[in-house]
């Protein structure tokens, strides 16, 4: 593997507290995220996609500023 790129955004998996959702995704995002999972098993060890996508999504998340500025706007009490 190349020293530049040796590093995925998404590094090793916690375990977590879990809720099961059912999910369609396009053919092509599927076969993107089997190509993410085989190079994270090779840096993390081994993984199936599907294990990755709360984790990508958890940290898609918590990058979003705009999400995080509506929410902070949102969470604000209201004064009168």
């Amino acid at each position: 593997m190349s020293k530049a790129v040796s590093r995925l955004s998404l590094g090793a998996l916690p375990r977590a507290e879990s809720v099961k959702l059912t999910i369609t995704v396009p053919v092509e995002l599927k076969v993107q995220l089997d190509a993410y999972a085989e190079l994270h098993s090779r840096l993390h060890g081994p993984v199936e996609a599907v294990a990755l996508i709360p984790h990508m999504l958890a940290a898609f998340i918590a990058r979003d500023r705009g999400f995080k500025a509506l929410s902070a706007k949102a969470a604000k009490p209201k004064t009168e």
